[in-house]
């Protein structure tokens, strides 16, 4: 008893002192970030404060200019260049030569940089909402939700987990290698910091603008920490500049459509550098018949509507049981109508703008499509007051209902806040249903029980899965995420995204070394013995046999065998 006593005592205490660590504040530095030149003073130059009309069509490489622009305002942000082929390889090679210093840094130097990054953000929110919120017209609230908490999350998780995941790992070594030490390791490969790498990101002609700004963060930060410089770059442009990268790195990591994704694939096999595409998705919703309606219809919306419904992770397609179908779209009807959409700075709206030229027209293709094979509108929101030239940028949030897979709005990933509606009947009819589609990147499922949840969602051909809830495998940074068929394979995050990004080597050894070391058995040996091949036969089943007996048995073959090689005449070679 007074063991276990003073285990309890050894315990209490350690637990106090590790609460009594947490109460210290880590000595982080802060950051300054210049950021005159991205706040909306009303002070802005002539030269940048007028309405921008960007060209309609694809923009060409030959521009040599990526033209910013605010969505829900067209409001001129200014212009990044569109690098070259040559330029690129020439960003490349510099973050190569400073990944060689950095592979060497040490945990600890890359935690500081984690804990300094994640300071600026915490105490820099409003800032770095407004720029996403500029950039790519999402209001405030999903800025927050989409860069600061998963990227806080993101942090979080590294700091706490990421060292453990890339030490090497020990694996057993089988039967045959009893006399060896096994084990992983993760060397640096060219992606992810953490990992000792150096990166390279070309970031979206959508987002650049933002995109650039978010730079100066991070390199103040790695500048913070005696990191090289070069260390991560960010650069800027079109097809070209995307395709000059992919023909550049040591790996790949890429958001983006299942056609660019495709192309990215087939330049990356001329070199055979590893890619990992996440391309979309059509996610299925799904709420069962015992579901609590009234609770799901708000996540619903949520899921539908976050960021206007420019969410990769969306739910895009929604399956209701009909015992509960009037009643969830009652529900959903009433929320969605009370949704007010209009530029996001202002504060006074629920949804922002479309961040994309022309993909409003898309999205009400999708809808008129639907209307003309028998679906039907049953709610949309309003919009709020729109600036003349920006009304193009907006789409009202709608939910269609009498869908069915006949229809595109079924099949084609909308990217946009349209709720399309489905009734079914059956697990076996809704399980169908999910699985009928390109796309496989998530789920969600709905029920009054778990296990009824669980049973449905295991039978979804999809890379990640919710259970009474949507989208909490983004946050959960422990968890890889990815999707398989036409939303891609590979996994971003977690212990699965972060090995990725490494060189995963495997590494055996002697456990023993020097006092046993490997000998290839005379009877194996070249020229082989007459007796070879009975030797492999016992060693075998001396190994691997299922009957005990019987390896014993064959194990004594063994040792006969190898006492016979220790004799002067116990060996007899293969001869022609």
């Amino acid at each position: 008893m007074a063991f276990w006593w003073l285990v309890l005592v050894l315990a209490f205490a350690y637990a106090l002192c590790r609460f009594l660590l947490m109460l210290i504040p880590p000595n982080v530095p802060s950051l300054d970030v210049d950021a005159s030149d991205v706040m909306d003073d009303g002070n802005q130059t002539q030269e940048n404060s007028f309405i921008y009309i960007p060209p309609r069509g694809r923009t060409q490489q030959g521009d040599r200019k990526v033209q910013c622009y605010e969505p829900a305002a067209m409001k001129y942000l200014g212009f990044f260049p569109a690098l070259t082929t040559e330029e690129v390889k020439e960003r490349v090679s510099q973050a190569r030569k400073a990944q060689k210093i950095w592979a060497k840094s040490s945990f600890k130097q890359r935690r500081q940089f984690l804990r300094i990054l994640l300071k600026y953000i915490i105490e820099h929110q409003q800032l770095i909402c407004e720029i996403s919120s500029r950039d790519t017209g999402k209001t405030m609230v999903d800025a927050s939700l989409g860069e600061i908490m998963k990227t806080c999350e993101k942090i979080t998780w590294l700091l706490a987990e990421g060292e453990r995941w890339l030490k090497p790992e020990y694996r057993s070594s089988g039967r045959s290698m009893f006399h060896k030490r096994s084990k992983v390791e993760f060397h640096p490969l060219g992606v992810i910091v953490f990992s000792g790498n150096g990166v390279v990101i070309k970031v979206s002609e959508h987002a650049s603008w933002s995109g650039c700004f978010y730079f100066r963060i991070i390199q103040a930060a790695l500048a913070a920490v005696g990191a090289p410089e070069n260390l991560v770059d960010v650069i800027t442009g079109f097809a070209e500049t995307g395709e000059a990268l992919v023909n550049a790195a040591d790996k790949i990591m890429f958001v983006g459509s299942p056609g660019v994704g495709k192309m990215i694939m087939r330049n990356a096999s001329e070199t055979l550098i590893p890619v990992t595409l996440e391309l979309g998705g059509k996610d299925a919703f799904i709420v069962c018949e015992d579901a609590d309606v009234s609770q799901v219809a708000q996540i619903a919306v949520r899921a539908a509507l976050q960021s206007s419904g420019q969410n990769c992770a969306g739910a895009e397609r929604f399956y209701v049981h009909k015992d509960v179908y009037s009643d969830f779209v009652n529900q959903v009807a009433k929320i969605v109508k009370s949704v007010t959409v209009g530029p996001p700075l202002s504060g006074k709206y629920d949804m922002g703008a479309i961040c994309m030229q022309e993909h409003s027209e898309k999205l009400q293709s999708l809808v008129n499509d639907a209307l003309d094979k028998g679906a039907d509108i049953r709610a949309r929101g309003s919009f709020g007051n729109l600036g003349e030239d920006a009304v193009d940028q907006f789409f009202p949030p709608t939910v269609v209902v009498n869908v069915n897979h006949s229809m595109k709005l079924m099949q084609e990933e909308a990217f946009g806040p349209i709720m399309p509606i489905m009734k079914f009947t059956t697990d076996e009819e809704v399980i169908k249903l999910a699985n009928d589609s390109k796309y496989g990147l998530g789920c969600a499922v709905f029920s009054g029980s778990q296990k009824h949840a669980k049973e449905i969602a295991s039978q979804i051909h999809c890379g990640i899965t919710a259970i009474n809830d949507f989208a909490s495998t983004y946050m959960c940074q422990s968890l890889p995420f990815g999707g398989v068929k036409h939303s891609g394979f590979g996994r971003f995050a977690g212990i699965e995204g972060l090995r990725a990004c490494c060189l995963v080597k495997s590494v055996v050894e002697d456990l023993w070394w020097p006092f046993i070391r490997t000998k290839i058995p005379k009877s194996i040996q070249y020229p082989i013995a007459e007796n070879g091949f009975e030797f492999q036969e016992s060693l075998v089943e001396a190994l691997y046999g299922l009957n005990i007996w019987d390896r014993l048995r064959a194990l004594v073959n063994v040792l006969k065998f190898l006492s016979e090689q220790n004799s002067p005449s116990g060996i007899k070679r293969q001869t022609d």
